[in-house]
């Protein structure tokens, strides 16, 4: 297991979040992840996807979510809002910028193939963010059926998200935990029987059952 690095500051938040916005062209979640996991190690894949889990099932943008929730875990509230800033007001002035450069530019057919060729390295970024995050799960057949309900209903048959994950969510609570109660029940010890008790002494054999020091002595 590798180890972790100590929690960042709040400066280093801000910094380390607004390299992720700037650099997260279609979708800063794999960026986020490269950055927490791999490159700074501050949570392991699993915590993170622990995290991400709770930011998708909130309300607001699930990376919005994440950021405040990491920043918070780390460095408290400064650390929230120094990462929500970072995440959050500093690309908003280079997107602000580039908006008008399109509106500018948008029916140059260099600028709609450049475009279109930025979408397929997005889809290609999401994918493999994916790829890494399953790879981090244990691998169970309740697992498998959860996900791969989420991925036919969401991806395949475009059922709506909230209906998906109102139903999804609390099936794999419960099944979790049913999960968990029986390796309790597993690795519990087994109860003593009356067959595995020692037998007492009784007067029926022959041997007196009370011991001899609790009896009064003889005057």
């Amino acid at each position: 297991m590798v180890a972790l690095a100590p929690p960042p500051t709040p400066r280093r938040l801000f910094i380390e979040f607004a390299r992720m916005g700037l650099s997260g062209f279609g979708g800063v979640l794999p960026f986020v992840r490269r950055a927490v996991v791999d490159r700074n190690r501050w949570l392991g894949d699993r915590d993170f996807v622990e995290l991400l889990s709770l930011g998708q099932v909130l309300p607001g943008p699930n990376v919005i979510n994440l950021a405040l929730m990491l920043g918070l875990r780390f460095a408290g509230l400064r650390g929230a809002l120094a990462a929500f800033a970072g995440l959050v007001m500093v690309p908003m002035v280079g997107v602000l910028a580039l908006m008008l450069l399109y509106e500018h530019y948008r029916d140059v057919a260099a600028v709609q193939r450049m475009l279109t060729g930025m979408t397929a390295v997005s889809a290609g970024l999401v994918l493999s963010t994916g790829f890494k995050l399953a790879q981090s799960q244990p691998r169970t057949v309740r697992g498998l059926m959860i996900g791969g309900a989420a991925f036919v209903g969401i991806g395949l048959l475009r059922w709506p998200l909230v209906p998906v994950m109102a139903v999804l969510v609390p099936m794999g609570l419960v099944l979790e935990w049913r999960s968990e109660q029986l390796a309790r029940r597993a690795h519990a010890p087994p109860a003593p029987t009356a067959i595995d008790a020692p037998a007492m002494p009784s007067s029926d054999d022959g041997i007196d059952a009370v011991p001899p020091e609790a009896k009064e002595p003889r005057q």
